[in-house]
């Protein structure tokens, strides 16, 4: 067991993966592409609850962000009233604030909207890079982008839909997250796989 906790601690990988939640983020999950339709709408809620936050806040919260929003059922979400977001202004596992968990509430009908017209959100979201992931070759995180011009459009398209907290940085950090790029850097382990 020693042994392959030291093997995991060797391991090159992107910088930003420097805590043990984080380093098992990053090994498990960020840039695997993702066409499940509840875990794409998860990253979208948690993606817009980190604007303005460090990503790691996030990951600390959540498996409370699981209980509290249902498992991220969007169906459930969306007939959220207001007694349902005043108990989760007042639940300190979450990011609690208004205008956040409002928006939640507001991105499952428009997300249950978007599944009604294509199929499955999955089908829509890929589009914007085509179906399949971009990959980069970033040599540092410098060199990783905040925004592309794929990002611009899902989010002024996702805008349009009636989303909100998916300006063109958090919409790359989705896409990121959920391997429609790939930005691992090309030293990291995770790179090719």
């Amino acid at each position: 067991m020693t042994e392959d906790l030291t093997n995991i601690r060797q391991l090159v990988r992107c910088a930003w993966a420097n805590n043990e939640l984080a380093i098992r983020y990053h090994d498990e999950e960020w840039g695997v592409p993702v066409h499940d339709d509840r875990t794409l709408f998860e990253f979208l809620i948690l993606e817009g609850a980190q604007a303005g936050l460090s990503w790691n806040t996030i990951l600390n919260k959540r498996e409370n962000y699981r209980k509290a929003f249902d498992g991220f059922d969007a169906e459930r979400i969306a007939r959220y009233d207001r007694r349902k977001i005043q108990q989760l202004l007042r639940d300190p596992g979450i990011v609690r604030n208004k205008l956040k968990i409002a928006s939640a509430v507001e991105n499952a009908k428009a997300f249950l909207r978007v599944q009604e017209e294509f199929g499955s959100f999955d089908r829509y979201i890929w589009q914007f890079v085509g179906g399949k992931p971009r990959v980069n070759s970033p040599k540092s995180l410098k060199q990783v982008p905040a925004r592309t011009t794929e990002s611009d459009a899902m989010s002024k398209d996702l805008k349009r839909r009636g989303f909100n907290f998916v300006g063109s940085t958090i919409c790359y950090a989705f896409m990121q997250a959920v391997g429609m790029v790939n930005d691992h850097v090309v030293d990291c382990f995770r790179y090719k796989l």
